[in-house]
């Protein structure tokens, strides 16, 4: 039943989203964008596609008009093993950022979208 629930949620808050996309709140030149692209390279999101956290982080990207790359680690069991290995445990939204070779795991959605907005807005 709780299942259900969840999933049940989960396509309501997919269909808000996509029905509702948020506005883009930077406008940057096609110079500054590539800029942008580049520094996004070292970003990841481990995430779950339907979970309300997930969406919005993915919301927050969109608002800055920044191309993040999303790994669905639900459906995935190698993505799974990576984050639990290396970021310490399977909890999403996980922003992995890579700097020097060396990585820092990020969780909590609220910190992952101050971290977003102060480096990239």
């Amino acid at each position: 039943m709780i299942k259900l629930i969840r999933f049940t949620l989960g396509q309501l808050i997919l269909l808000a989203d996509y029905c509702f996309p948020p506005k883009k709140v930077v406008q940057r030149s096609k110079a500054e964008k590539h800029l942008i692209d580049e520094k996004t390279k070292s970003l990841s999101l481990y995430q779950f596609k339907a979970c309300p956290f997930c969406v919005k982080v993915r919301r927050a990207a969109r608002k800055l008009d920044l191309n993040l790359e999303t790994k669905d680690v639900l459906k995935n069991e190698t993505l799974r093993q990576e984050l639990l290995s290396n970021g310490g445990k399977v909890k999403v939204p996980c922003l992995r950022i890579t700097n020097d070779n060396k990585d820092v795991w990020m969780y909590e959605s609220s910190k992952i979208v101050d971290y977003l907005n102060s480096t990239f807005a």
